[in-house]
């Protein structure tokens, strides 16, 4: 079938040839899109998208060389025009978390009707968000206990000086005493001295559990220049 000049141009970007064509296939069966790129692996996804700039990107959640978490995000930031597409071979809501996270704009499953993916290319290139339905209430209650988290941590950072952000900053960096003396221009002792009272003020008891504690609620940001 011919395509217009102005249809949906999509990246199809999976391991399988077989999947691949078979996808292909099933789109340009609709007038309003085409297919211009194929990608078997994360790095090739991400030349092709930046080759091509299509409009929708369909890109399977295991792709090889590249995670495809990577492969999305830095299509987004190449293609700003790019929506994304996870495919995967089952619901999971860490893989919705973090594909929308990376930037995509919809999540499906690779059992879904044929219809559903036609529908998933047009719905996103419309500037909507596809989610599962069944997906959506854990996703936001999710996204809820993160944000309570966070809100936890940032509280218990509050405590901190400012230097001792600076010093909690590199530690989440995994630098050592003597790397945060030298940076921060301190004695090895003063540097034990920050570190102690970080543990004690964010309430952990390594510092391991400081870097993991910044890590894991996502607040690097936030410590650096922050007034203490």
């Amino acid at each position: 079938m011919t395509s217009q000049p102005d249809a949906t141009r999509v990246l199809i970007a999976d391991e399988q040839s077989l999947f691949r064509e078979a996808v292909k296939v099933v789109l340009e069966t609709q007038p309003d899109i085409s297919v211009v790129a194929e990608a078997a692996d994360g790095r090739r996804a991400i030349a092709e998208a930046a080759r091509t700039r299509p409009d929708v990107a369909l890109v399977d959640v295991g792709l090889p060389d590249c995670d495809s978490m990577e492969a999305t995000s830095a299509i987004v930031d190449r293609v700003p025009g790019c929506r994304v597409v996870i495919l995967a071979p089952q619901e999971s809501q860490k893989a919705l978390a973090d594909a929308l996270e990376a930037g995509a704009s919809g999540y499906l499953t690779k059992d879904c009707p044929l219809a559903h993916l036609i529908h998933a290319v047009q719905a996103v290139h419309k500037g909507e968000t596809l989610i599962p339905p069944r997906m959506l209430g854990p996703l936001l209650a999710q996204l809820i206990r993160r944000q309570r988290e966070q809100g936890h941590a940032l509280q218990r950072m509050s405590r901190l000086t400012r230097r001792e952000r600076e010093v909690l900053a590199l530690l989440a960096d995994g630098a050592d005493n003597v790397g945060i003396a030298r940076t921060l221009f301190i004695s090895p002792q003063t540097a034990r001295t920050h570190i102690q009272n970080v543990l004690t003020k964010l309430g952990v008891h390594s510092r391991l559990e400081a870097a993991s504690f910044v890590l894991q609620n996502g607040i690097l940001a936030n410590l650096v220049g922050a007034e203490g």
